[in-house]
């Protein structure tokens, strides 16, 4: 932390450029914290499936370490599927946070059960299963979908919120949720139009859109001097490591 400055840095593990745009990142930014972005260099052009989660892991772990070599503070992964999240906790002295954990851990806190509104059908499992290993899968209603690609969020953005609206009130009404989460990190900044879509129906639950509270309780994290316990994700030893050169451990931290 410089000048009592937190930088917290959003790694987005896919390679469409302008995906995430500065100007999103920049909103998140208040009093004593700033946010940079950068994006792996191969790998996915988004993450919609597990095959595509590892393939983005080497480039994602390699961002964090890089980050942290730059001095900053903290870093956040842009994908629900927290790609390579653990194995950059090892790799890391400074916070790492993943939005899916995250988020659900706040949606856990703010209501007895959640639900993750997401992209695709096929993501179903992915949010069960990291439901189950954070230690909230009796917390988890359900996981809808709008069924529309990451990278087609945007083409008809009206269309977006509709269905978001008509899932998270289903998932409400239906599943018994009492708070909901996003469960993909392009669905950033439509929380208040989902919301305000549930409150004329008289639904009045939480909505967490991952990113943005990613962002403050990494800060928080960083002014509390709290990081992941080295019990947990223990620093790995070094050695080779064929074909990936950008993966370099710090000596001063690498475990002998």
């Amino acid at each position: 932390m410089r000048n009592n400055i937190v930088e917290v840095r959003v790694v987005s593990p896919i390679v469409t450029r302008g995906f995430r745009k500065a100007s999103d990142l920049k909103a998140l930014e208040y009093t004593g914290v700033t946010v940079s972005h950068t994006e792996i260099a191969t790998g996915p052009g988004s993450i919609e499936s597990e095959f595509e989660a590892a393939v983005s892991v080497p480039g994602t772990v390699a961002e964090v370490i890089r980050a942290e070599a730059e001095g900053v503070d903290a870093v956040i992964i842009d994908c629900m599927g927290d790609p390579g999240l653990r194995a950059a906790r090892e790799v890391a002295t400074i916070p790492v946070l993943g939005p899916c954990e995250t988020g659900m851990h706040v949606a856990a806190m703010l209501g007895h059960r959640f639900s993750v509104l997401t992209v695709m059908r096929r993501l179903r499992a992915s949010f069960e299963n990291q439901a189950a290993v954070a230690g909230l899968a009796s917390k988890l209603s359900s996981v809808r979908s709008v069924d529309i690609p990451v990278l087609e969020l945007e083409a008809d953005l009206d269309r977006t919120k509709e269905m978001l609206i008509r899932e998270g009130i289903r998932a409400v009404e239906e599943d018994g949720a009492e708070a909901l989460i996003f469960g993909c990190t392009g669905l950033m900044g439509c929380a208040a139009s989902l919301r305000d879509g549930l409150l004329a129906r008289g639904i009045d639950v939480p909505v967490v859109d991952p990113i943005p509270t990613a962002v403050s309780i990494a800060a928080a994290l960083v002014r509390s001097n709290l990081s992941q316990s080295k019990y947990t994700f223990p620093l790995p030893p070094e050695k080779q490591l064929l074909g990936y050169d950008d993966i370099r451990l710090p000596r001063a931290i690498a475990a002998e």
